[in-house]
């Protein structure tokens, strides 16, 4: 197997990984996020904690996409392969900021069991959970936008995967951050059908990156093809003489 070949699988599952552990986060974080008088009830910490987890998972998988990708993008344009790792890292590091405060919302809940002051105890836990929603608005939207722009940029250049999958992600990553722009301004919820639909093209630029990588791995450029051929010319007549 080819260096490339086995970077390309890991890379191809960590961003499965990213899809799935992000969905299930998602879900499983969806009693603090609809009930916004979470800390006063009985809770469901365990699952809430789950979906800490999830986005934990989500965190490094995140980070290694980037890392294991780097090398080979590298090869290509060495400053937009920098930047997408940054991008990756920056996308990395506000998700954790929202882990964070979901988590406190849990603690602040376990802490207060049977204490007073009800309400602040609520503008506390909504406080926080404001914070998640603004990391989610910045992390898996306008950051995730921007990186995936950059990504497909290069793939689409370089011809590192069909130029159909490219296009997808520089299709999908513009949109995603016009929708989150759109949400900033108020003009409809976060967490809504528009949204999701704006969503779809940079969920389907992922999972078909993925199986692109996990299948066949990334294409040669044309570039990269005509060294292969002149070195291979170079070697036939050097063996023939």
């Amino acid at each position: 197997m080819k260096p490339t070949r086995g970077t390309a699988m890991i890379a191809g599952a960590l961003f499965l990984v990213t899809e799935v552990a992000a969905i299930a986060g998602v879900l499983l974080y969806r009693p603090v996020l609809t009930d916004s008088r979470y800390v006063l009830g009985s809770g469901a910490d365990g699952r809430v904690l789950a979906g800490a987890l999830c986005e934990i998972v989500l965190v490094i998988a995140i980070i290694g996409s980037a890392v294991t990708l780097y090398p080979v993008l590298r090869k290509r344009h060495e400053g937009v392969a920098l930047g997408y790792v940054c991008l990756r890292l920056l996308e990395a590091a506000v998700i954790v900021v929202g882990i964070v405060a979901t988590v406190s919302i849990v603690t602040l809940r376990r802490d207060r069991a049977g204490a007073g002051d009800a309400e602040a105890a609520v503008m506390v836990a909504k406080s926080l959970l404001a914070i998640h929603d603004c990391t989610f608005l910045f992390g898996p939207n306008f950051i995730l936008g921007a990186n995936t722009v950059v990504l497909a940029a290069l793939m689409y250049a370089f011809r590192l995967v069909p130029r159909t999958i490219a296009v997808c992600g520089l299709i999908g990553g513009p949109l995603i951050c016009a929708s989150a722009t759109a949400v900033l301004f108020g003009l409809y919820e976060q967490v809504s059908v528009v949204g999701s639909i704006a969503a779809v093209p940079v969920f389907g630029w992922e999972v078909a990156l993925a199986v692109r990588l996990i299948a066949k791995g990334f294409d040669s450029s044309p570039v990269e093809a005509r060294r292969r051929f002149s070195r291979r010319r170079r070697t036939v007549v050097s063996e023939s003489v």
